[in-house]
């Protein structure tokens, strides 16, 4: 059990994750971005669902901490993890709790451990109301996600390894809600120098599509700065 030490100068500091991954609808048509939530079972907000989370470990690094806390209530190990901002109103909890949030994605399909308890995935457009400021930072993250997505390759981390171009304009519509047209994004994304064309193909009723990967020299979002890292592990991933 890992030691945890929240507390400095009367302030606690949590570390917690909004990892998005997406879901096709009924018969296989359509997206929408979903997220896992856990039901929490002691007050404050007894019942309410609330983003995966606990307490900033002693000596511990954020990353890991995020990494840590997402797989002890989730089960889950993302293919991309980013910090996103820290919450720390001084009426967001009845103690003075600073959140340092992270926000996550998983490949299409990935599944919760079969032991999972109080842990359950929500369409991230239609949520009940959350735990503490959790709404707010859901769609602080949606914003993040629907900018990022314009000017970076991260729907990577949603996809697998081979996808073709008609299931990347799905992803990229799921993320921004709204429908792109098929021409113009084709143009967009072959002129961008993320994608790489394979010689494989994607057969089934309709006409045969090429697979593209990306090129894994471009990083998923410029990090600026800001030293490189290791990616958790993606044994979880489905």
């Amino acid at each position: 059990m890992t030691r945890t030490d929240p507390s400095v100068d009367g302030i606690r500091v949590a570390v917690s994750t909004v990892i998005f991954s997406l879901r096709r609808g009924a018969g296989g048509r359509g997206m929408s971005v979903v997220l896992p939530l856990v039901r929490r079972t002691r007050d404050p907000h007894e019942g309410r669902w609330a983003l995966p989370g606990g307490w900033l470990a002693h000596s511990e690094d954020l990353e890991h901490a995020a990494s840590r806390t997402l797989a002890e209530t989730t089960g889950l190990a993302p293919s991309y993890l980013e910090q996103l901002y820290a919450f720390g109103d001084v009426d967001r909890s009845p103690e003075r709790v600073v959140s340092i949030v992270y926000w996550a994605l998983l490949r299409e399909g990935a599944q919760l451990p079969l032991d999972a308890q109080n842990v359950s995935w929500f369409d991230a457009a239609h949520l009940p109301p959350l735990a503490f400021d959790h709404n707010h930072i859901v769609d602080y993250a949606l914003w993040r996600l629907q900018n990022k997505v314009g000017y970076s390759r991260i729907a990577h981390g949603l996809l697998p390894d081979l996808f073709t171009l008609a299931e990347l304009r799905e992803v990229y519509e799921a993320i921004l809600e709204r429908d792109l047209d098929p021409a113009n994004f084709r143009r967009q994304v072959e002129n961008s120098g993320n994608l790489i064309p394979t010689e494989r193909f994607r057969t089934g009723s309709h006409r045969p599509a090429r697979l593209y990967r990306y090129d894994h020299d471009v990083e998923l979002a410029d990090r600026g700065p800001l030293p490189g890292r290791t990616l958790p592990s993606r044994k979880a991933l489905a």
